[in-house]
């Protein structure tokens, strides 16, 4: 076999050192155009689960590798003059130039081919002389750029520029600094690669770089001005650069790792933000999962398929983790203000990767007095503590988001109803609440919703609360009002998912004349004057009746493309009068709208508002619109915004993930000060506890999570040894309040020594 390495850093090099040790008959050669000691950078960092993959597949390299490693365990988070420390982290990191040389070295003992100084042929032409073409060229890879149509990349450039630089001292722990200057925030990365020196990046916005004259300023120059703003951490010694130019970060993503017997590889097929230290790391893992492959399978193509399907996942995953390190730092302004400990938090927390309960096993002493912070008492999660919205008080921080049941007639919830709420009202939630009740009969999105247009729906309602007041006091029950708009009259989900019903549909109604799926859905008529008051004067009905049947919570549905969602979007009204236009505009109907609720809504009831925070796509809602869309709700006065994203336009393409649209709900709730609801694939109790005390969110909305498991409120306190008011068992059910045991129990202990005693 015959192996066309293109580009020598640490995964191109690595790879062609397993390939050649798997079968030392294969004859690889490295193209690397710079010469041996040039490189850019300065120290990398590996993780424990890359090392042990290299110590199993090459244990010279390990053995090597291990020699070089500088270690530690802590993280200084110096904000405002205050440093913060976490421990228990375990770092191990290498200079790059010292990891190049081990493999270089590994390399030629192994008989692999280096031609340093020397630009490989295009990879055309070395794929027709070779069986492999690796292109291992780095993040500008010419070889991906060349083949765009067989490996389909998509760029995406980001808002902060930052600059590799190093110091000549060894941090004593990873360090992050903020600086905050007349220009804006700058922050500091450093950590140490060696017993005396630091690897240092500084990074900010792009505006803030701009007006403090970096852009204007040549390499020495920049690396001057970086030393004088963080002298305090570089203790007045200076910083050096190493061809060091001021970069804006772009996420590397590929449609296809292959083509024809081309494969990508590391920063060439898939970028992650530097920081949470992955570039390195996924480059090696990606050499490591190639050479076995290409061991395992039978046939090339089978093990660059085989490559592809084993690495993507976890490199999809790294990427959604590094994208949300990376949006909290372009948004770190907006976290300046919160108390250190819950900034450190949060800055600890960001990738979602570390969470509060892995931080309680790394550092117990520091989250404690996060904990503390936050007004937990001793032995109360932070999930079990109590939340006060206006006259309501929610003995814990957990809500049964909305979820269509699609399941009443003629708009009367029924005994599904009765035991989908009642259910996990007993289950232990502080909020339960309804599906999107709708406040007329064209305000459906199908035959099944539920409504309150009707006494009659107003008493079914109240034999609903009725049964979570009495059978789980404590628990609050909220009603989600709202209007189909133009997403109506279609049949139900589990029948065709917005699909028009084939007989009996009614007529639609909308901010705008705009079909939510051209060609498929129903044409709604434009709102005028009379028809909007109409509407308005619905939802006030529909709140008196609400306050009748007894619900504790009134939530505004203006989110996921409904009616009063598609005013606030620019994709979906395209009006020219009083309600259309500006943000002004678009906000002016739904504010009308939840002035109306307000009145009518008992004074010491709360009011919550769900929005959608970003359209997910071109020329929709931005998040700094949803920030202006929540203050303009919360002056009216809601008490909560409820942050959701999205289901506007069916061409959108949302960012899917864990607790994905949290940074949404962190935005506006830093910037405003105003209690934010987070919603959105948050599915475990760990998210929850990290989520609040991170000071992301006051409240987290779950909704599958209640689906799969009704009581999941209750079951997360007995995980976690609580027994307090946050998360009573209802009486009939105590008895099944821990967790039943699993597996014998009555086998031996294991003992360390069973020597006879001397």
């Amino acid at each position: 076999m015959r192996v066309a390495v293109i580009g020598g850093g640490p995964g191109g090099l690595y790879a062609a050192a397993l390939l050649k040790r798997l079968d030392p008959a294969r004859d690889i050669t490295v193209w690397e155009r710079n010469a041996p000691d040039d490189t850019f950078g300065f120290g990398v960092v590996l993780s424990d689960e890359t090392l042990g993959g290299i110590e199993h597949a090459d244990p010279d390299v390990y053995a090597a590798l291990q020699a070089e490693f500088v270690r530690w365990d802590d993280i200084d988070i110096v904000h405002r003059g205050r440093t913060l420390t976490s421990g228990g982290h375990g770092f191990a990191a290498l200079g790059r130039r010292r990891l190049l040389e081990i493999l270089h070295e590994r390399c030629a003992g192994l008989g692999v081919r280096l031609r340093f100084r020397s630009g490989a042929p295009p990879a055309a032409e070395l794929a027709a002389t070779h069986d492999l073409v690796i292109a291992a060229d780095g993040v500008h890879s010419r070889t991906r750029e060349a083949h765009a149509d067989g490996f389909a990349p998509h760029l995406t450039p980001h808002r902060c520029r930052y600059i590799w630089l190093a110091a000549d001292f060894a941090f004593d722990a990873f360090r992050f600094e903020i600086a905050e200057t007349e220009h804006g925030v700058m922050q500091l990365h450093g950590y140490p690669y060696a017993a005396d020196a630091s690897t240092v990046i500084v990074e900010m916005r792009e505006e803030v770089w701009r007006a403090a004259g970096f852009d204007e300023l040549d390499e020495q120059e920049s690396v001057a001005r970086c030393a004088k703003i963080f002298s305090d951490a570089l203790q007045g010694r200076p910083l050096a650069s190493n061809n060091s130019s001021w970069t804006a970060f772009r996420t590397v993503v590929c449609g296809r790792w292959s083509y024809g017997n081309t494969v990508l590889l590391g920063d060439a097929a898939h970028t992650a933000h530097f920081s949470i230290g992955s570039g390195t790391k996924l480059a090696v893992e990606d050499a490591l999962a190639l050479a076995a492959c290409i061991e395992e399978q039978p046939d090339l193509c089978a093990a660059l398929t085989a490559y592809e399907a084993e690495r993507r996942p976890v490199v999809e995953s790294t990427q959604r983790a590094a994208a949300a390190s990376l949006r909290w730092f372009e948004d770190l302004a907006g976290h300046l203000d919160q108390p250190p400990r819950q900034f450190a938090f949060n800055l600890l927390t960001r990738s979602r990767r570390v969470t509060h309960d892995n931080l309680r096993l790394r550092d117990p002493r520091f989250t404690d007095a996060v904990e503390r912070d936050f007004g937990c008492p001793p032995g109360t999660p932070p999930m079990f503590t109590p939340f006060r919205l206006r006259g309501l008080t929610l003995r814990n921080r957990v809500v049964v988001s909305p979820m269509d049941m699609y399941s009443a007639v003629d708009g009367v919830p029924g005994d599904l109803h009765l035991v989908h709420l009642g259910a996990r009202a007993l289950g232990g939630a502080g909020l339960v609440m309804t599906e999107m009740v709708c406040v007329s009969p064209e305000g459906r999105i199908t035959p099944g919703c539920a409504g309150l247009w009707t006494p009659g729906q107003s008493a079914a309602w109240r034999r609903v609360t009725d049964f979570v007041h009495q059978q789980s006091p404590g628990t609050a029950i909220g009603v989600q009002l709202g209007h189909s708009g133009r997403k109506g009259s279609t049949k139900r989900m589990w029948e065709g998912i917005d699909q028009p019903l084939d007989s009996g549909n009614w007529p639609l109604v909308a901010a705008s004349p705009l079909p939510y799926r051209p060609g498929v859905s129903q044409v709604p008529h434009e709102l005028h004057r009379a028809a909007l008051t109409d509407i308005r004067e619905q939802f006030a009905a529909a709140a008196r009746r609400a306050a009748r049947a007894g619900f504790d919570l009134l939530e505004l549905h203006c989110a996921h493309g409904y009616l009063l969602s598609g005013f606030l979007s620019p994709l979906t009204n395209r009006r020219t009068d009083a309600y259309g236009g500006s943000l002004t505009g678009r906000l002016r109907f739904p504010l009308e709208v939840f002035d109306a609720v307000r009145a009518a809504w008992p004074g010491e009831r709360p009011m919550t508002v769900r929005i959608s925070a970003t359209d997910w796509a071109p020329g929709g809602t931005t998040a700094e619109e949803a920030v202006e869309i929540a203050r303009a709700f919360a002056e009216h006065g809601a008490d909560a915004i409820d942050v959701s994203t999205g289901q506007v336009v069916p061409d959108e393409r949302p960012e899917y993930g864990r607790s994905y649209q949290t940074p949404y709900a962190d935005r506006i709730r830093n910037a405003l000060k105003v209690p934010v609801i987070a919603v959105g694939a948050i599915s475990s109790w760990d998210d929850v506890n990290s989520l609040l005390l991170a000071g992301r969110a006051d409240l987290c909305a779950l909704a599958r999570p209640h689906l799969y498991d009704p009581h999941w409120t209750l079951h997360a306190a007995a995980d976690q040894g609580y027994e307090g008011p946050g998360a009573p068992w209802p009486a009939p059910y105590r008895a099944g309040s821990r967790k039943p045991p699993t597996g014998r129990t009555d086998a031996p202990k294991p003992r360390l020594t069973l020597a006879p005693r001397p």
